[in-house]
């Protein structure tokens, strides 16, 4: 091979450099034009990560070497191809075992391989990792013009150099990508709307642990507001410049958590078409926020807890462990100590979680809030429904504060959102203030009466004409049977006494739907 045609070759390499291209792609021409000017029957490049040396392109090799990690401690080759700034070739006489003897591919029996050489490759002087040439001929690599070598050596370094830079544009590109996606319905401005003494004293506690780089462990029922909070921790702490990343662990199966947590390779399961990072990746220098906790597999617990003790991770298929600097703040609506308990939780993984419990109250244990998170679903709700304007009957303000809300602050948005919606399918003038009454809130709302007439009274506060405290008693006594009884009429109007068709003049007299 002239020099002449070396040099046309190693030009084509280097032009391309400024092709976009799939790394393989690159690497897998790389070494196509080395083997055209060094002829031999493998040739191989293998990455340094970890203390092995990863195959990233192969030619003339079984293609069982790609799955094949070389510890550079228990192959001398190798490791002397490392230590050396030059390249070396290895005598045919060399005791020293070769990585790839049995690995030549198209031959009919385990020959050993008789003529190696091997060069480091360098990235800002570092070394990257290595290729190496093999041949079964002893004689393979006798007439090699070093310099030419040297010089394919030098476009090779500048192909890893480039697909380094290029692969850590498209993973930053991709971390940017998905931290947009997943912040983009959370980028709205952080408020906790409440004025009552619970909410005020947890607001101060949120600040407090806010300023810490604690792990805090949420608590609450389905619906207080979880994600609010730790949107605010996150955004009061010294990493709200940082991405918070959320993970929904109730919605992960098994197969799926351990990718979503740490990432995967290429290839390394059906399905891994490409590359990609977890959580943790995305969440480096900032905040991941595991709602629903306490749903994670047993099997996957323990994987999370290597990860919080040591904060090293490793993508699934990949032999390079990335640290990671990441905060955990931690959601359930589970009693974990019980679930410890009861085996379904790991003891050591709770005690790392739950190093600053925050306990979120319920809604009913806080009704001095209810009106005032009324008016701002309302108010948020007319503007994106394009009406004027939504009021609360005194009937309505009655019923939801006695209301106990066991969906709390979701379940009390949704409804008022119905409501909205069933008093424009009445007819009222979307340019006219709309009134919210009772039977627009749903009977499979209100809570507060399902536990028995016993506990209903009528609103005694308010001054009122006695015909309509009345009923108002009457319809909290009939919300709470029709409750009862599935909203079968038959069955409620019998445990009143009342026959049917009295029974249901009443409700279209007191306008219950």
């Amino acid at each position: 091979m002239t020099s002449h045609v070396a040099f046309a070759d190693m030009a084509e390499i280097v032009a391309d450099l400024s092709l976009s291209m799939p790394r393989e792609l690159r690497y897998k021409r790389l070494l196509g034009m080395i083997l055209k000017n060094f002829p031999c029957d493998a040739i191989a490049l293998l990455e340094r990560e970890n203390g092995f040396l990863i195959p990233k392109a192969t030619q003339g090799l079984s293609p069982d070497t790609m799955g094949r990690r070389f510890e550079i401690q228990n192959h001398p080759r190798l490791a002397q191809i490392l230590d050396s700034r030059k390249p070396i070739r290895f005598s045919a006489t060399s005791e020293l075992p070769d990585p790839y003897d049995g690995l030549i591919e198209n031959t009919k029996d385990h020959l050993y391989v008789h003529d190696c050489m091997g060069a480091t490759l360098y990235i800002d002087n570092i070394p990257w990792g290595v290729v190496t040439l093999d041949a079964l001929d002893p004689s393979t690599f006798d007439n090699i013009d070093m310099n030419i070598f040297e010089a394919f050596l030098g476009v090779a370094s500048a192909t890893v150099r480039a697909a380094s830079w290029i692969q850590q544009l498209e993973d930053r590109l991709e971390r940017r990508q998905i931290i947009t996606s997943s912040q983009s319905a959370r980028s709205a401005p952080i408020e906790i709307i409440g004025e009552s003494l619970e909410i005020s004293q947890l607001i101060q506690e949120a600040q407090t642990v806010a300023a810490s780089d604690l792990t805090v462990l949420i608590l609450g029922e389905t619906g207080v507001g979880k994600e609010l909070i730790a949107n605010y921790i996150h955004h009061h702490s010294s990493r709200a410049s940082e991405p918070m990343i959320y993970l929904n662990c109730a919605a992960l199966p098994e197969s799926l958590a351990e990718s979503e947590l740490f990432g995967h390779m290429k290839g390394s399961f059906t399905g891994a078409t490409e590359s990609r990072a977890g959580k943790f990746e995305l969440a480096h220098e900032g905040t991941l926020f595991l709602d629903e906790v306490g749903e994670l597999p047993l099997a996957i617990q323990s994987k999370l807890l290597r990860a919080l003790q040591n904060g090293d991770i490793q993508r699934i298929g990949s032999d390079k462990h990335h640290n990671v600097d990441v905060r955990i703040i931690a959601a359930t609506n589970r009693d974990l100590k019980k679930e410890v308990a009861e085996g379904r939780f790991r003891p050591d993984l709770y005690h790392r979680l739950s190093i600053y419990p925050l306990v979120i109250p319920p809604l009913r244990e806080r009704p001095g809030d209810i009106l005032t998170l009324a008016g701002y679903f309302l108010e948020r709700g007319h503007r994106r429904m394009g009406v004027r304007g939504v009021r609360l009957s005194n009937r309505a303000k009655r019923w939801l504060t006695k209301s106990t809300w066991p969906g709390n602050i979701r379940e009390l948005e949704h409804t008022l959102s119905r409501a909205v919606i069933r008093a424009l399918s009445e007819g009222q003038d979307s340019n006219k203030i709309i009134e919210i009454d009772v039977p627009h809130l749903g009977v499979e709302t209100l809570s507060a009466t399902s536990s028995g007439v016993s506990k209903l009274e009528p609103e005694l506060s308010l001054e009122v004409p006695l015909s309509e405290a009345v009923d108002d008693y009457k319809r909290q006594v009939i919300f709470a049977r029709l409750e009862k009884y599935g909203g079968n009429k038959a069955a409620a109007a019998r445990s009143l006494g009342v026959d049917r068709g009295n029974f249901v003049r009443q409700l279209k007299r007191l306008n219950i739907e």
